[in-house]
């Protein structure tokens, strides 16, 4: 009996050691990746891939989340990009027809972050998405970081979800012309539910939305190095309570298309509604102004605005392409209810409407709003 407890004893530590040991390297799920939370990178094809919210992940090059998988984030999980891989090595994408869901709360959010003793914007890539949405660039485009195929022909497309993201020290650079924003969207249809990112101190754009239909609410964008908040390509969605502070270039540019900036269908219509505008610190000189309207224009509209005193004169920035000259004289340029700083004084391009004093644009003007209080 003795000897059998012994052996019983024996196989048992065997089986804890073992399992002990595979807790840095294992299948997770049904998928055939190999989960490694000191080592977190290559490509998940298959199934569904869970992180540990007990765990602090290091991301040591791309994550590629294939066509027909899906990758879970629940709320409390951390992600740090490695400390001394190359800033544009590290990324998190996502092609078309897989999906990712980022499962959040105000009270554990999910962080990405960067891995860096003193972390600085620009230490990482940031989070790619790619959909089946249209897009006025072809159905097929490559996303200018990740290399990822979008665009389609459906704007109801889900790619998951995204709830309660803070993601910082984004915005590595390729090139001045190609470089990753904090978080992107590539053809993103309206199936996919985003709401509550905080982005901060990202070496591009806060938020991008490159063509489809994704609506997107409780956005709070600190400290972005290019365009606050950014929108092309046709896209058709909504930005509902939206707190920009830390304006490098524009607090929100906005365009229809580069390259065909008159013809180019869909043609963007975007629906901002709730925003604060907020310069910031001296380092920061909004010479690109709250909105720069160019490429085309589309149709644009803002409710609810607030551009705190301390921005340009100007409110906006213009191009002086044909498009932008036909859409503004169409009226379909629009702000409806605002409040203007006094420093903000030339009021030229969109057409103005509603009450002009004492809208709070975001929820609390140029203080945080209540609902961004789970980023503090």
């Amino acid at each position: 009996m003795k000897k059998s407890l012994f052996a019983m004893a024996a196989i048992l530590g065997l089986a804890l050691t073992s399992c002990s040991s595979d807790d840095n390297n294992k299948n997770t799920n049904n998928s055939s990746f190999v989960l490694k939370v000191d080592d977190l990178k290559g490509e998940i094809k298959d199934g569904t891939v869970t992180l540990d919210p007990t765990q602090t992940y290091t991301l040591t090059g791309g994550l590629v989340v294939k066509g027909g998988a899906t990758l879970v984030i629940p709320a409390g999980t951390v992600i740090k990009s490695s400390a001394t891989a190359e800033a544009t090595s590290l990324y998190i994408a996502v092609e078309r027809n897989a999906k990712i869901n980022i499962n959040g709360t105000a009270a554990k959010p999910v962080v990405m972050t960067s891995g860096k003793a003193t972390p600085a914007q620009s230490d990482w890539g940031g989070l790619i998405i790619a959909g089946n949405g249209k897009v006025n660039t072809g159905d097929n485009g490559t996303s200018e970081v990740g290399g990822l195929s979008y665009g389609g022909n459906d704007n109801a497309d889900s790619s998951g979800n995204i709830n309660f993201l803070k993601i910082s020290y984004t915005g590595s650079k390729y090139t001045a012309e190609k470089e990753y924003n904090g978080v992107s969207f590539f053809g993103v249809g309206s199936g996919t539910v985003v709401s509550d990112i905080y982005t901060f101190e990202s070496g591009d754009d806060g938020i991008e939305f490159f063509g489809g239909a994704v609506n997107a609410s409780n956005l709070t964008i600190i400290n972005s190095y290019d365009d606050s908040l950014d929108f092309a390509d046709g896209w058709q969605g909504t930005a509902t309570n939206v707190y920009i502070k830390g304006v490098s270039k524009a607090g929100v540019e906005g365009s229809t298309n580069a390259k065909d900036p008159s013809g180019a269908v869909p043609m963007t219509n975007a629906k901002v509604t709730n925003i604060s505008i907020v310069k910031g610190g001296a380092t920061f000189l909004a010479d690109e102004k709250a909105i720069n309207y160019k490429e085309g224009g589309g149709k644009q509209t803002y409710t609810n605005v607030y551009v705190a005193d301390g921005m340009p004169a100007a409110l906006t920035k213009l191009s002086a392409d044909a498009g932008v000259t036909a859409n503004l004289a169409a009226g379909n340029f629009t702000i409806t209810n605002y409040t203007f700083g006094a420093s903000v004084t030339d009021l030229t391009g969109p057409k103005l409407s509603g009450t002009s004093t004492g809208n709070l644009g975001a929820g609390n003007g140029a203080e945080l709003p209540t609902w961004a209080n789970w980023t503090k």
